[in-house]
Parts: C-alpha cells; structure tokens; sequence
C-alpha cells in the first residue's frame, strides 16, 4: 500500500522517527507511475538515478548530517526544463532524443536542498495548448475521469500530483499553462510574477510571459518550493534583482503561511468576467457565494469596472505568437534536434522539411500566425496596437492594487471538457484561457486554488491574483480561503 503523504512536514517528521525512508519512498512512487502508465504523465523516469539519490540522503540522516529544507522530496519536472545529461524535448519530434547540456536554475536550486527529481513529464509541444493534446507522447488523461482532459499546457506535471505519483511538480506558464490544469485537477497551482524565478534552462515559448511555476497539494509545500526557487540569478537579467520576501516561516517544525491577526483583506473583482456568457452557472455561483462569505467576514469585497475583457485573449495570441515565430526559428534541423531524410532540393526546402515534420499542428499554427502579425504590412495594425493594449491593462492593475490587496477571478470558464472536444475548433480552445492570461499579460502571481466540486463530478476553484512581487499576500488570502472551505 503506497503511503500518500498530506505535507513535507509529516513526510520529514517521519523520515526523522524512522518509520520510513527516502529509498522506500522514492520506490513507491516508481511503483505508482508504472501503475498510471495509461495516463501517459511522465515522458521519462529516473529510477536509478533517483534511487541513488534517495540512498544518499538516507545516509545523511543516519549520519546526522546537515540537510537541505526540501530532503528527499519527490519532484516531477515539466519537459520543457533543463536537466543537465537528461533528455529535453518539449515534447516536440524537432527535439527528439536531444540531451540538456545544463540544469536550469529553478531546478538547481531545489536539487542544492536534497531534493530527489523522479522524472519529466508530458506537455503541449513547445507548452503550446490548454488540453495536453498536442504532444509527440500522445495525450494526458485526467486521473479523476480518464475522458476528459487535465488541461494544458503543463498537464503530464498536473497528474502527476494529482495522481499522487509526486509530492510536487514543476509546470511552465504562459498563459495560465499552470493554474488552468490545477483547476482541472483539483490541485493548487502558482505562477509567481513576471522575473520572481529565472527562466535560465526553461526553453522559450514567449519570453516576455513565461514563468516556471508549481503544482502541489499542500499550500505550505507550494510556497517554500517556491521561496527556495526565487530570487536574482547572474543567468537571467529578467529575474529579480533582490531577493523575494520570505513567503514561508519555519515553526513548530515546519514551514507556515502566516496571517496577521485579524488582518481583513480588501478583494476586488471584474463583474464582466463573472458576467460573462462563458462562464458556467454553477462555477458563477460558487465564486459569488464566496464572495458574500467573505463579505459576512468583514472583509472588503467589491465590482470594478474592467472595460477591456474582450480585448485580453487577442492581445496574449499576438503577442505570445509574435515571440514564438522568434523564439522558435532557431530550430532548423542544422546544428540539432530533428534533420530530414527527405530528399532536398536546396537549403530553403532543406529547413521546410525538418520544421515541416519536427513540429505539430499547433506549434506550426502559432509560428505563421507570429510571423504574420510581425510582416512588414500588419506590424502597426496587429503587434503595435496590442503592445499598446498590454500597457493599458498594466496601467488600470496598477490603479486597482492602489485600493485593493487582491483580485478574485475564476481560473477556468468551465471545468475539464471531453477529449477531442475543442481540437477542431482552435478559436474556442483560445477563448478558454480568459480568465488566466490576463496575468501574464501584466506579469502579475496568480494562484488557482481547489475549492469546490461540480455537478457533473469535476472539481473546480477559483484564482487569485495580487499586485507583483506580492506573492506573500496571494498566499495569505489563499490560505484563509483553504480554511473557510476546510480543505487544510
């Protein structure tokens, strides 16, 4: 019987007592991946490197010896993250059995505190999607119904929290790639702001919206991973220049969230996004009923006008395209990664067949859609003007965190929809990223948070997002939302 672990402090309290260990545990999550294969979550599993490292740390308890604050927990990696001597692919044939030549940053540092990486999972190619569809690797499948999807595009590192195949995972986010599969999971997933963890070693999407986030159970467990992982990095000059404020506090044995006595937030929401006709009734209601919970506990929760909903999913997939097409030319099929069989003719056919057959449908979609909305004759009309659309929604968010500490939105307009249900519709798959985006745009932490189930069986929460660099209060607020609905 594989023991499930409710928090690295009662995993570490009994690593301490003896009455288990990091080789057994590292063992019983091999056993429970190559239980769930039929989920398709991980792309590869380190067993033997993992095991070792499971042994090592073992040693040093038994030794005594000093640990790191995340000893032998068990953490899954999205296959868009740099493990020197691993294979990275981005779950994209143009990557095909290519090998890191470096650790990205993130992951050092969780590594540098005894943490043991079990393996890479599955995502959208290129962390292009919202279902986990398009990927190389075929499909995720959503652990809690095996017929829908676990959302995307960090759906392989979802389930494999969700799943209980981890204690935590890594997930990339551009545009909501983190906080959209939570939800679907019923877990809890962050993307902290724009910079608060270097993007060293994550391979580029677009590079003014990616952030490396988390996926756990236990918001305690969340927030120290990311604490650990945040910070100024030599490596990036987009990361933070000062070290991030402490998010976590060590007592009683273990890392805390902690709200100050009686502290009353002050909350504000977009009354077109709870409007609006995308949004399923029952999540509408969920998230006004909590509202007015909040409100009966004296917080301050009010309407804002935000005018500019309708121009926030356009403005993302012009933008994020735009940098795709850049980002992504330097896969060619010259010095790496996929290279033709095919007959060529020349070197411009030469680089059509290698991007022809190295990406998916997808990744080839959002490419010519970048490198259109950038030609000569639509720069001004497409990318100028949503540039200057991103600059207004910054602009109104700063004005609005003048009065509030939070914004509640939902995370997803529905819960997880059926496989195969939106592929033929691009459009729609696009509109169902919202609620999510808007925080990228503005580079603005979001967090999704599992707070509720649906009718129809699928659990679903809600999002929180707060001014940048401001992560102590998303999780502050996200705590007390967690004890309200007693799901800590």
């Amino acid at each position: 019987m594989h023991q499930v672990y409710t928090s690295i402090a009662q995993y570490h309290q009994q690593l301490q007592a003896g009455t288990t260990n990091c080789h057994t545990t590292v063992l019983q999550y091999i056993k429970v991946i190559e239980a769930n294969t039929h989920l398709n979550a991980f792309v590869q599993v380190y067993e033997e490197e993992a095991l070792y490292t499971a042994q090592f740390i073992d040693n040093k308890i038994k030794a005594g010896q000093p640990l790191g604050k995340l000893y032998g927990v068990v953490i899954a990696i999205k296959d868009v993250i740099c493990y020197k001597g691993h294979r990275v692919t981005a779950a994209s044939k143009i990557l095909a059995g290519f090998t890191s030549v470096y650790t990205a940053t993130a992951l050092q540092r969780l590594i540098d505190e005894d943490a043991v990486i079990i393996g890479s999972c599955n995502c959208d190619e290129f962390a292009m999607g919202s279902t986990n569809e398009n990927s190389a690797y075929g499909k995720v499948l959503n652990a809690a119904n095996t017929l829908k999807v676990p959302g995307g595009s960090s759906g392989g590192s979802a389930v494999a929290v969700q799943a209980n195949m981890c204690m935590l995972s890594l997930g990339s986010d551009t545009g909501g790639s983190v906080r959209q599969p939570a939800d679907f999971c019923g877990i809890i997933g962050v993307k902290p702001s724009y910079g608060y963890i270097s993007r060293y070693g994550l391979i580029a999407y677009a590079s003014s919206f990616d952030q490396i986030g988390i996926f756990g159970k236990q918001l305690n467990d969340v927030a120290l991973a990311l604490q650990i992982m945040g910070g100024p990095d030599d490596f990036d000059s987009t990361a933070l220049q000062q070290a991030p404020t402490p998010l976590v506090a060590y007592q009683n044995k273990q890392h805390t969230i902690t709200i100050p006595n009686n502290k009353k937030f002050k909350i504000a929401y977009f009354n077109a996004a709870i409007q609006h006709p995308s949004l399923d009734v029952e999540i509408k209601n969920a998230i006004t009923n909590c509202c007015n919970q909040l409100k009966q506990n004296n917080h301050l929760v009010q309407a804002v006008d935000f005018d500019l909903l309708e121009y926030i999913v356009p403005t993302y997939y012009v933008l994020t395209t735009a940098e795709a097409s850049t980002n992504l030319s330097r896969f060619d099929g010259v010095r790496y990664g996929h290279r033709t069989k095919a007959p060529v003719k020349d070197l411009n056919d030469f680089y059509k067949k290698n991007r022809s057959e190295g990406f998916g449908i997808e990744v080839q979609r959002r490419i010519m859609l970048g490198t259109f909305v950038l030609s000569a004759g639509y720069y001004d009309a497409y990318f100028s003007k949503a540039q200057q659309v991103r600059q207004l929604l910054v602009e109104k968010v700063t004005a609005i965190f003048k009065e509030y500490d939070a914004i509640i939105l939902p995370t997803t307009p529905t819960t997880a929809f059926n496989i195969g249900e939106k592929l033929d519709d691009p459009i729609a798959m696009y509109v169902a990223d919202i609620y999510t985006v808007f925080a990228n745009l503005t580079g603005l932490p979001g967090i999704s948070i599992p707070l509720f189930t649906h009718s129809n069986g699928m659990p679903f929460g809600l999002q929180i997002m707060t001014d940048t660099c401001n992560e102590s209060t998303m999780l502050q607020l996200a705590q007390l939302l967690l004890q309200q609905y007693q799901k800590v």
